[in-house]
């Protein structure tokens, strides 16, 4: 089978940005899992290294953003070229099962995410953070995340967040929720068929 596999450098006045991405590192896929993130925010690596842990793909990003300003440029753009990468590696939506669930909890809270590799980009999320910050990333951030990677990546994505008290745990949850939902959607199902009934994705 074919490696699903990409490198994606993007460079702007705000940012510079190098994604290197394995879709198929899952436990018995022979490939070592390799993850390396370093944003520049400390929050926001965490939660990409949990978003690939959790889906089975190896993920190297370095970013090197105005972060003397705060910490939107970095954060988004690392977003756009993370669902960039993934979608450049995906390749023709052929041969996976496309739709992907996955619910995550952690301690009190519970998320949920839905994901349909569709090429039709959209985002949903309600995540109901309170806190101004967790770490150095703004919680104003997280919708912008999720919308900035499904719009890159060219996916519909809903995510919500259905109960928890502590806001690094109800942020945590919905990366792991979509992490799980990624892994069941990227599945591949042994066939080559689009799975559309137009025929095309």
């Amino acid at each position: 089978m074919a490696a699903r596999t990409a490198v994606v450098e993007r460079k702007t006045a705000e940012t510079e940005i190098r994604v290197a991405i394995n879709l198929d590192c899952q436990p018995g896929s022979g490939n070592k899992q390799e993850i390396s993130v370093s944003t520049g925010i400390g929050f926001l690596d965490h939660m990409f290294h949990a978003l690939a842990k959790h889906s089975g793909m190896s993920l190297q990003l370095t970013c090197k953003g105005d972060l003397h300003i705060d910490d939107h440029h970095s954060a988004d753009d690392s977003a756009i070229a993370l669902g960039t990468a993934f979608k450049q590696a995906l390749g023709e939506v052929r041969g996976i099962r496309r739709y992907g669930t996955g619910f995550a909890p952690l301690d009190e809270a519970l998320s949920r995410a839905v994901i349909d590799i569709c090429s039709r980009p959209y985002c949903v999320t309600e995540l109901g953070l309170k806190r101004e910050k967790i770490g150095d990333l703004s919680t104003e951030m997280f919708p912008h995340i999720f919308y900035s990677f499904a719009i890159a990546a060219g996916v519909t994505l809903h995510i919500d967040v259905l109960r928890g008290e502590n806001d690094h745990h109800r942020a945590e949850s919905a990366f792991k929720a979509l992490a799980l939902a990624i892994r069941q959607a990227i599945e591949r199902t042994g066939g080559d068929d689009v799975p559309s009934t137009k025929g095309v994705l």
